[in-house]
């Protein structure tokens, strides 16, 4: 299987396919899928937000693409990561990750190694709206 064929990288500006992303993943020998979902929620460090902006640098796609390859080719499993850009309201979805694996824990722990190496990895930028009426930037 070539690499591109073990993992989906995609930073999109639409709702976010969750049920692609498990079908891309998931495979006849896998018992266990985990899927994370990332979503806009309506607080932060104890202000209340009320929308969220999404900004990528012109090149998140292929960063993305580096860290979803590496994860594959380090646990040899299918992995999936799709980012929103945009404005987001309240409850939408702004990542989703999944993982398959013949075993949970295998599942559980690449998924959320997954997540955090997009958090860091990944130049995707968010500026929250704050009730208040005041904005400011996150992850630069």
């Amino acid at each position: 299987m070539s690499d591109s064929a073990r993992y989906l990288a995609l930073i999109t500006d639409q709702p976010i396919d969750r049920a692609a992303a498990e079908a891309f993943v998931m495979t006849v020998a896998d018992g266990a899928l985990v899927v994370f979902e990332g979503v806009v929620r309506d607080h932060d460090h104890g202000e209340a937000v009320h929308a969220l902006d999404y900004e990528a640098h012109p090149d998140a796609q292929a960063f993305l693409a580096d860290v979803c390859r590496e994860i594959a080719e380090a646990s040899g499993l299918r992995v999936a990561a799709v980012h929103r850009v945009g404005s987001l309201a309240i409850g939408d979805v702004a990542l989703v990750t999944a993982v398959a694996a013949p075993h949970r824990a295998d599942a559980f722990a690449v998924c959320a190694q997954l997540v955090d190496l997009v958090k860091e990895r990944t130049p995707i930028w968010k500026r929250q709206h704050l009730t208040a009426g005041t904005t400011e930037w996150v992850g630069l």
